[in-house]
């Protein structure tokens, strides 16, 4: 107490002098002069900026909230989309019969379901010969092996490694993975990749005589583990070879390897019994 009384006896000056400053901005803001307008402006302005930053802070903190509340809504959305493409009703070719919606005889097939699951990539390479990726996401959420990867704009690679919360995938930036690929023409051909450079594919087996141009889009094929029709990338160069009459088509990929955080796990509920009659016609 004796030092707070110091305190005051040695600023008293100074301590009087800052009470009436404010009592007197108090008083002028009070009134309508054009002084008092002004302060309030002042006063106003100064908070605007404060509220701002502390809404950029909690906007920043609540940005994994909301990429992981987006990633969800994609994968319910990719989910009905895969609906509506997962049923082909079969008719007969010389009598088309209406069918009811009671009727339980329905000649429905069902075909290539697919199943997304959404992860967060925490650990990703793309300088290797075979580059691997790690997710969040491990058996017990439902992940397996040859499981498919992709991001929102296009194709990651493919599940290898599954633990109980982790699983790791081959990225397409590998020199032993290729990947069936089409161009919109319908034209077939498979990627790979030079294991340097992460931003350049190629698509070969490409005939000489098909007419690609730059910008062209390349997509995936229902022969690779990939669903069909999922975008690889787009054509920037083509490269000819004379002794065989084809050509090479170099793609940027669609998926930026370098800044991958959320992707979408994909499971083939039809993969397990294709596979199994694949390989016993190899087999006989």
């Amino acid at each position: 107490m004796r030092n707070f009384i110091l305190f005051v006896r040695r600023f008293f000056n100074l301590i009087l002098f800052l009470v009436l400053e404010i009592v007197c901005i108090i008083l002028i803001a009070r009134t309508n002069t054009i002084q008092g307008n002004d302060i309030m402006s002042s006063a106003n302005t100064a908070a605007g900026l404060m509220y701002k930053q502390q809404n950029d802070v909690v906007y920043y903190f609540g940005l994994r909230r909301m990429n992981d509340s987006l990633v969800n809504e994609n994968a319910r959305l990719r989910l009905e989309m895969a609906a509506y493409k997962s049923f082909d009703t079969l008719r007969d070719t010389n009598v088309r019969i209406a069918i009811q919606s009671t009727d339980t005889n329905k000649h429905i097939v069902e075909y290539n379901q697919y199943f997304y699951r959404t992860a967060r990539v925490i650990n990703n390479s793309v300088t290797e010969a075979n580059n691997y990726i790690t997710i969040n996401r491990g058996s017990k959420d439902g992940i397996s092996k040859n499981m498919a990867v992709i991001s929102g704009t296009g194709i990651v690679g493919r599940i290898v490694h599954v633990s109980a919360h982790f699983a790791s995938a081959l990225s397409v930036l590998s020199v032993k993975q290729k990947v069936s690929a089409k161009l919109k023409t319908g034209e077939i051909g498979y990627i790979t990749w030079d294991g340097v450079h992460p931003d350049v594919m190629a698509m070969e087996d490409v005939p000489q005589q098909i007419k690609v141009k730059r910008g062209d889009s390349v997509f995936t094929t229902s022969y690779s583990f990939f669903p069909a029709d999922i975008l690889i990338g787009t054509v920037y160069k083509t490269s000819s070879i004379k002794k065989n009459n084809q050509q090479i088509l170099y793609l940027h990929p669609s998926t930026n390897f370098r800044n991958l955080q959320y992707v979408y796990v994909v499971e083939n509920k039809m993969m397990d019994e294709r596979k199994q009659l694949e390989d016993s016609v190899k087999a006989k």
